[in-house]
């Protein structure tokens, strides 16, 4: 029987980049062109698409009528069939945590060490992460509350309801993993790797901190001008404060502490109390 001839290596060298993909090893340093687009690409296909639709969202929102009128559904149910609804809600969160996988990917893939390292997001400082996210999540918390309310009565921020998914047995771990996802996804993408593609861009710092905050703000319009304000400081002090500790663990625990006190704890207590949104 006639044996077919094993398919050859070219010969010759191989480019860094092609031996990289081949080889797993890291490609050579991107060009600042290659950076730019992966960028865009980037915020195409997460937050930034979000900002953008919250905008058209918060346009819609005033042609029709005063701000203070209307209102931001959160968490909304995606079918009458509970167990549907659990279905469409699961892989939701997971599907959309997709552009985290790929900027972790994309850090991987250039010079640099471990991405989860250098974001911040391993689990060597386990204990001064989780302290340091208590008490920024207390902090921002307070401010949070004062912001929402003096929105609302100047009447630039929407009532916002934060859980339209019924009462089920899976609903308040559904909005758990709801928060853990907003707070891997923000945090991971608009800080960590924002922060650091725009360093390597040559971006002063004023600018990378004041274009992370106003990243964050936007993909808040549709709860209108209030929460873009409150979220764009929110954006300054956790940008200034990875600048500082170069870790995003501590961030994305404040946040998905900050979501699930408004996801589940406020909703119960404004209903133990008779209070609406």
């Amino acid at each position: 029987m006639k044996q077919e001839p094993s398919p050859r290596r070219p010969s010759g060298p191989v480019p860094a980049a092609a031996d990289g993909l081949l080889t797993g090893a890291p490609a050579a340093q991107p060009s600042r062109r290659v950076l730019i687009w992966e960028i865009v690409i980037v915020l195409a296909l997460s937050l930034g698409r979000s900002g953008v639709n919250a905008l058209i969202n918060l346009i819609d929102l005033a042609s029709r009528g005063p701000i203070g009128d209307g209102v931001a559904s959160l968490n909304g149910s995606a079918s009458a069939r509970p167990w549907i609804d659990l279905a469409y809600q699961l892989s939701g969160i997971v599907f959309s945590l997709a552009p985290v996988a790929l900027v972790i990917w994309l850090l991987a893939r250039w010079p640099g060490g471990n991405p989860l390292r250098r974001l911040g997001l391993d689990f060597t400082r386990w204990w001064p992460d989780l302290r340091q996210g208590v008490v920024l999540f207390l902090a921002i918390g307070v401010g949070t509350l004062g912001l929402y309310a003096g929105g609302r009565a100047l009447g630039i921020t929407t009532a916002i309801s934060t859980n339209g998914l019924g009462e089920y047995w899976w609903t308040i771990p559904v909005l758990i993993l709801a928060a853990l996802r907003n707070g891997l996804l923000e945090e991971v993408i608009v800080v960590g790797y924002l922060m650091e593609r725009l360093e390597r861009l040559g971006w002063r710092t004023w600018s990378i901190l004041l274009s992370s905050a106003l990243l964050r703000g936007s993909y808040h319009l549709y709860q209108g001008v209030g929460p873009f304000i409150g979220n764009a400081i929110m954006g300054l002090i956790f940008g200034w404060l990875y600048l500082k500790k170069r870790r995003v663990a501590p961030l994305v625990i404040a946040h998905t502490l900050l979501d699930v006190a408004g996801f589940v704890a406020y909703p119960l207590l404004a209903s133990a109390f008779g209070y609406g949104s």
